[in-house]
C-alpha cells in the first residue's frame, strides 16, 4: 500500500513544473537536516577526521545542510530520469574529455569507469549509458524490493546493466571480455576481505580493488568519472585520463599502486570542492571506528 501511495506521489509530482519539483525535493532536505540530528553529527565527525579539524564551523555547517539537499536532489533525479529522453539529457549535460574514452575506444579496449557519491551521481550514471555508452553498473541490494525495482528501473532507463553486488566478478568479466564497458563505486564502506588498505583524504582506509585487478587481467582501462555542477540546472560530465595500471613481475603491488591512485583522484576531487561529497556515509567506520564514538 505503502508504494502504491510513493508511486502517486510520484505521478503528482512529474506532472508539476520542474521548478516545483525541486522546490518540494529541497524542503525535503531541509526538513531531513533539521530531523536527523544523528546524520548531521556524522557529517561533522567525517568532516573533522578528513580535514584534521581544520574547517569552520561556517564550513561545517554549509557542508552539512547541501548533503541532505543533495541526497535529495539525487533522489529527484532518479524520478526525473525514468521520464526523461535523451534530448532532455543531452540539454543538460556537457562532457569533458571524452577524448579519454575516445583513446580507449580506438584502442579495442574496454573501459571500467570509477566513479564515487560524487554531486550528481545518479544523473552522472545516466548520463554515461544515454550520452557515451551502456555499461554494467555494481549495485549494493537494497532491503526493500519494491523500492529497489524502482531504483534499478530508473538507472537501466538509457540502457545500462544493473549488477548485484554480491556476485557480480563473474559477469564483470563477461561484460569486459565482450568490449563492454563497466562502472564502479570505490567509496563504499567495505570489510577487510573485500579491498586494499590505502590512504584517503590523508587517512588510511579500505578500498575495492577491483578496477584495477580487472584492468590489469583484461587490458580494459580504468576512466575515473563524476558529474558537477554550479547552478543545479547545467551539468558537466567530467572524465578523467586513464589510471594506468602496470604489468610488471608484482601483481599484488602492481594492483595497489593503481588502487592508491584512484584514492589519490578521489582526495583531489574531494579537497577542490568538499561539498559535493557524501558526507552522511560512515565512511572510516571500520578501520576508524572511535571517531563515531566521540
Amino acid at each position: 500500500m505503502g508504494f502504491k501511495l510513493f508511486l502517486l506521489l510520484e505521478k503528482f509530482l512529474i506532472a508539476l513544473p520542474k521548478k516545483s519539483r525541486k522546490t518540494f525535493f529541497v524542503f525535503l532536505g531541509k526538513l531531513a537536516y533539521i530531523l536527523s540530528p544523528k546524520s548531521r553529527k556524522i557529517v561533522r565527525q567525517n568532516l573533522n577526521f578528513a580535514f584534521n579539524e581544520t574547517l569552520s564551523e561556517t564550513d561545517i555547517d554549509e557542508i552539512t545542510r547541501y548533503s541532505f539537499k543533495n541526497l535529495l536532489l539525487n533522489f529527484l533525479h532518479l524520478m526525473e530520469i525514468r521520464h526523461m529522453r535523451v534530448e532532455e539529457l543531452q540539454k543538460k549535460v556537457t562532457i569533458q574529455n571524452i577524448e579519454a574514452v575516445q583513446k580507449v575506444h580506438k584502442q579495442g579496449r574496454a573501459v571500467i569507469y570509477i566513479t564515487t557519491h560524487y554531486s550528481s551521481w545518479e544523473l552522472g550514471g545516466a548520463a554515461i549509458s544515454a550520452l557515451i555508452e551502456p555499461l554494467g553498473a555494481v549495485y549494493k541490494k537494497m532491503q526493500n524490493e519494491e523500492y529497489e525495482a524502482w531504483v534499478l528501473e530508473s538507472r537501466a532507463h538509457f540502457g545500462n546493466i544493473n549488477l548485484e553486488k554480491s556476485n557480480v566478478i563473474k559477469p564483470l568479466i563477461k561484460l569486459l571480455k565482450n568490449k563492454t564497458a563497466c562502472g564502479i563505486l570505490i567509496d563504499t564502506n567495505i570489510n577487510k576481505r573485500e579491498g586494499l588498505e590505502v590512504t584517503f583524504m590523508g587517512q588510511s582506509i579500505r578500498q575495492t580493488s577491483t578496477p584495477a585487478y580487472l584492468a590489469r587481467k583484461f587490458d580494459a582501462a580504468i576512466i575515473p568519472v563524476t558529474m558537477r555542477t554550479d547552478d543545479e540546472e547545467n551539468y558537466t560530465l567530467m572524465l578523467f585520463d586513464e589510471i594506468v595500471v602496470e604489468k610488471t613481475d608484482d601483481e599484488a603491488a602492481d594492483i595497489l599502486k593503481a588502487t592508491q591512485a584512484q584514492a589519490d583522484w578521489l582526495t583531489s576531487l574531494i579537497k577542490a570542492e568538499p561539498k559535493f561529497w557524501f558526507w552522511l556515509h560512515r565512511r572510516w567506520k571500520n578501520e576508524h571506528a572511535h571517531i563515531y564514538k566521540r
